[in-house]
């Protein structure tokens, strides 16, 4: 197959890449997807019983912020590990941290059993995991984007963010056959441990198709890239310094994360705490809607991903981003028939729009925004940093404002509102970086 970057790549390996970045982002997704569902329905008897359920939910989000701290970490460290050393080589490394941080989440004992300790072991286990997951999902975007043609990057591209949908299935549907199945005390006891087991399978999966993955062919054209470019500063015919300083693609990549994670946190992970709480509806309502609306995001996320290439990938996160900040009022609205089938349109809408589209373009936006002498780097740090602030934060906010206003929906409506524009701003200033040339060292911007 030729390659628009001056490299050719057989068909069986861009599968096989494909095939990895799939695996390691459905197994972050599903860990974090687990974890978010434990924290808004059970961890708050389970490893804060002595707290008001309120209370209790608020801190059980705060132990769901704390991994985001450590991804941040995770992102710099292993990052940068991914530029010096290659992608293949750290993307074995986060998926073994996260793989077996979440099984052991299964292990711990509750807060009955040993106290303090039990909670502390919770914190313990989601950093480790954060620490891994900080590189995981931007090496294995950045690793497939640098295989794929310039004229269908995006399409190619986005089929690893389906990942996100299967990870997401997976965790609901079991969460889902767990609370059919389970009476709460049951739930209570040891079926809240089950999904955790479940993670140490897909680890091994992940793993062993990455043995057989070769190396991204840019970082070959960067090692020659970089020695013309001594070269040339040794005979004084160009610069030491970088022809762009890239301050402004990164400004550019937080807004266009802030938005998708500032929604996702809101939509996947507090929308869950929030129709059991305080709309007091069944749990499965909010894990029904999240399976269904990732059922229908395996058709979202292509299409977005083709759309990017044909139209554009800044002109598509504009329209995207737009249509969910004028859609949140109205959902929320929607929320408040408290009818589990509206409810559940609703939140299929929301998702598919505001959280699985704009990620279907946000892998290969970001890889085009940076050049390869820092990509995997400055997109794992623009990711975490926005996600920090915006998904390890935003349930902890919204759980904290709907409490101020006895069970309000307006302040997540605003917040929906937010992020969005976050979004559609960061694009709107941006220039449209799609079919970039993956090979150049310099950023974008």
């Amino acid at each position: 197959m030729s390659q628009g970057n001056s490299y050719q790549i057989e068909t069986k390996e861009l599968v096989k890449v494909a095939a990895s970045g799939w695996l390691g982002t459905a197994m972050e997704f599903m860990d974090f997807q687990l974890y978010s569902l434990a924290a808004a329905i059970v961890f708050s008897e389970i490893f804060f019983p002595e707290s008001s359920p309120a209370m209790g939910l608020i801190m059980a989000m705060g132990t769901y912020g704390a991994g985001y701290v450590a991804r941040l970490i995770g992102a710099f460290i292993f990052g940068h590990i991914g530029d010096k050393l290659g992608r293949r080589t750290v993307l074995f490394v986060t998926i073994t941290l996260m793989g077996l941080a979440s099984t052991l989440i299964g292990f711990l004992p509750t807060y009955q059993e040993v106290g303090i300790l039990a909670p502390i072991g919770l914190v313990v286990l989601r950093i480790i995991q954060g620490l891994g997951a900080g590189a995981e999902i931007s090496g294995a975007g950045v690793m497939v984007t640098e295989f794929c043609e310039k004229k269908n990057r995006g399409l190619i591209g986005s089929l690893v963010c389906l990942g996100t949908s299967s990870g997401t299935l997976v965790a609901n549907l079991i969460w889902t056959i767990i609370l059919m199945n389970l009476d709460k005390q049951a739930v209570l006891d040891w079926g809240w441990r089950i999904p955790f087991y479940a993670s140490f399978v897909v680890m091994i999966a992940a793993v062993l198709i990455r043995m057989f993955v070769k190396e991204s062919p840019v970082m070959a054209a960067k090692k020659k890239l970089l020695e013309e470019e001594r070269q040339k500063q040794l005979a004084g015919e160009i610069s030491d310094r970088p022809n762009k300083t890239g301050k402004k693609s990164f400004l550019i990549a937080l807004a266009l994360r802030f938005g998708q994670a500032g929604n996702s946190g809101l939509m996947q992970t507090y929308f869950a705490g929030f129709i059991v709480t305080v709309l007091a509806m069944q749990k499965t309502v909010a894990t029904e809607a999240n399976i269904i609306s990732s059922i229908v995001s395996f058709f979202t996320i292509p299409i977005v991903g083709y759309l990017g290439d044909r139209i554009g990938r800044r002109k598509m996160y504009m329209i995207l981003s737009l249509a969910t900040a004028i859609y949140a009022i109205p959902m929320m609205f929607l929320f408040e028939t408290k009818n589990p089938i509206v409810l559940t349109i609703a939140m299929v809408i929301g998702l598919n729009i505001g959280v699985q589209g704009l990620f279907a373009l946000e892998n290969v936006t970001m890889a085009e925004l940076f050049g390869a002498r820092r990509r995997v780097t400055l997109v794992s740090l623009a990711k975490e940093i926005a996600g920090l602030v915006a998904t390890g934060f935003g349930p902890i906010i919204a759980a904290a404002l709907v409490a101020a206003t006895v069970g309000s929906w307006w302040p997540l409506a605003i917040m929906i509102i937010v992020f969005s524009l976050a979004s559609f701003f960061g694009a709107y200033f941006s220039e449209d970086t799609t079919g970039r040339d993956l090979n150049a060292l310099d950023d974008a911007m």
